[in-house]
């Protein structure tokens, strides 16, 4: 993840973008939880998927509430990363019982489609 992040973002500043370029109104930099360093919101969304069953989180910690479930297969789009060893996501759910949330996987059980 780490490297497929340091590419996108390195993409962006070669072509000179701004970082929040690409993002929908609904999700601007402007409405990007705190956790998401102005430098980790990428310049598009990128879609993954869940590789298994994972909770999908109101903060980017374990100990964070759970706002329901992703199914292994779910897919979401990554607008963010908190960065660090442990990883975290900040996206919407784009399927499945939970479609439209916003929230925080561990990176860790997502893959890109």
């Amino acid at each position: 993840m780490r490297k497929k992040l340091a590419a996108l973002l390195g993409t962006a500043v070669l072509a000179g973008a701004v970082t929040v370029v690409g993002l929908p109104a609904s999700a601007s930099a402007a409405t990007m939880p705190s956790a998401c360093p102005k430098e980790l919101i990428l310049p598009v969304p990128v879609t993954e998927k869940a590789t298994t069953n994972v909770n999908l989180r109101s903060g980017p910690k374990s100990g964070a509430t759970s706002k329901g479930l992703l199914t292994k297969g779910t897919k979401f789009d990554l607008y963010c990363s908190s960065g660090g060893s442990q990883s975290w996501g900040y996206g919407k759910v784009l399927a499945g019982a939970n479609k439209g949330k916003w929230g925080w996987v561990a990176e860790r059980y997502l893959k890109q489609v």
